[in-house]
């Protein structure tokens, strides 16, 4: 049997951080051109009738690490023999499983428990988007630009700690720019396994995904989800897992307790019951198209001050919401309001840009050649003024998420958009052709992000490129999941 190849999409969260954590707050989350791969092929030529357990294979080689299991056929248990782990593809491989027995009839399950039998191996690889090879290119004397990252090979190994002398116990250093990666990773490792054992048909290209694949991709983000959140040991907002299944979109998060319930029954339940269950429940998730505007560019620089840790912001300001109920509401509503402003305003262009596209590009065009203050002077005519009011409006929306962000860190005592990144995010918006800037998802030391307008994103780079800041080479790409026609590698 030929090798099932399936990616997924990382993201960047541009409205929403913390807010989509509470239903019904919304979040728009665009998917990105940087994917996660998972290779699965049988261990195996010959099919054996009768096995209890499966062998499972899993190849990480950007992290030089193979990993060794058996899974019981029975319970779907998983026996490691090798010292790194890696849970969210373990939980991937045990609910993937275990939704084939509790989907399939019996004359069906034979045909699964032969396919089994044959063990799997599979192979994970991250587009190198993920990942920070910065150090890389300062140790090689490179400038820091989008060029210099584009001569790494793809799918290069993720750097080891260089002050380690023992390399036994060293451990890969991963320096992450924050797209994502556990839910892109998890998203492929489900997908590649769920059309593997025939239980899923996966779209091949955008195009696809508009047609008839829905119902087969509801099934892979209920698994994903599933997997994802259990092997984060807590019920995240699951906007990633989202964006990697379905690409970009508005998504207003599930309720917590459809996972949560799944979480306690585990331990007493058998696994496909418990799957079977979170197959049948009512996700209750909302997903409504969006993608930017013609002509506007997704553009992420990476400041080489190190990632931050989601988890541990987000108990800050949940303490900070406990403590103080009615001002942390205030900023909640506020943070809200200008979030929905952003999106009206992006839509607002969408549709101008449909209606006369000729008016829509020259303006795009022209403005892209300024900074911002200067747009408003060059056009006369009402179908032009009001596209650049459109434009200023989104702006001003950006300004105010992040003076809200800034007061709701400041009030919790965490970082969300700390002094270097406030300093950074306002030279980016005062760059020729910028119409936004900001820091994505929970905030924090990551990656910014800009929106750029026609072909100004070359003024960006060079700009941040003197800041210290390295332009990555991560665009929007609205495709969602996908089935690939080979391992990456051999492109």
């Amino acid at each position: 049997m030929a090798a099932v190849v399936a990616s997924a999409p990382g993201k960047v969260l541009m409205t929403g951080g913390y807010l989509v954590l509470e239903r019904p707050n919304a979040g728009i989350v665009l998917s990105t051109n940087a994917r996660f791969y998972a290779v699965l092929k049988p261990l195996y030529d010959d099919e054996a009738m009768e096995v209890e357990w499966m062998d499972v294979k899993v190849n990480s080689p950007q992290m030089s690490r193979v990993t060794t299991y058996k899974m019981s056929l029975k319970d779907f248990t998983l026996d490691c023999s090798s010292e790194s782990r890696n849970p969210f593809v373990e939980y991937a491989v045990q609910y993937s499983i275990a939704a084939a027995y509790s989907t399939l009839d019996k004359n069906k399950r034979n045909k699964l428990h032969k396919l089994l039998s044959q063990g799997m191996d599979i192979t994970i690889l991250g587009c190198n988007d993920f990942y920070s090879y910065r150090n890389q290119i300062e140790a090689q004397g490179l400038p820091l630009i989008p060029e210099s990252l584009a001569t790494i090979p793809p799918f290069t190994s993720i750097t080891f700690n260089a002050g380690e002398s023992n390399v036994e116990t060293c451990k890969p250093e991963v320096a992450k720019t924050g797209l994502g990666s556990s839910a892109a990773m998890t998203t492929a490792v489900v997908a590649s396994l769920l059309n593997y054992l025939g239980i899923v048909e996966l779209p091949c290209s955008t195009k696809d995904q508009e047609s008839g694949y829905s119902s087969d991709l509801d099934l892979l983000h209920m698994i994903a989800q599933t997997a994802h959140c259990i092997a984060q040991g807590k019920v995240g907002s699951g906007f990633d897992v989202s964006s990697a299944v379905y690409g970009s979109h508005r998504y207003v998060r599930f309720s917590p307790k459809i996972i949560s319930s799944a979480q306690e029954a585990i331990c007493t339940t058998p696994l496909d019951e418990v799957i079977g269950e979170v197959l049948k429940a009512k996700w209750d998730h909302e997903r409504t198209k969006f993608s930017l505007p013609p002509l506007m560019n997704l553009i992420l620089g990476e400041p080489g001050s190190g990632g931050s840790s989601t988890p541990s912001m987000v108990g800050a300001v949940k303490k900070w919401q406990k403590s103080d109920p009615e001002k942390s509401k205030e900023t909640w509503d506020k943070l809200s309001e200008a979030n929905s402003a952003l999106e009206a305003h992006l839509h607002l262009l969408s549709k101008l840009a449909a209606e006369n596209w000729y008016s829509y590009k020259s303006v795009i065009e022209s403005c892209s050649k300024f900074k911002s203050e200067k747009w408003k002077g060059q056009f006369s005519e009402s179908s032009h003024v009001e596209l650049v009011e459109a434009l200023l409006g989104a702006r001003e929306a950006m300004l105010k998420i992040r003076r809200h962000m800034r007061q709701m860190g400041e009030a919790a005592g965490i970082p969300t958009e700390p002094e270097s990144q406030t300093r950074l995010l306002d030279v980016t918006m005062d760059t020729e052709g910028v119409l936004l800037a900001g820091v994505p998802g929970a905030g924090g030391f990551d990656a910014v992000f800009a929106i750029t307008l026609a072909d100004s994103s070359a003024n960006l780079t060079k700009t941040w490129s003197t800041h210290n800041v390295l332009a990555l080479l991560v665009r929007e790409d609205p495709c969602g999941v996908s089935l690939e026609s080979d391992d990456p590698r051999a492109k």
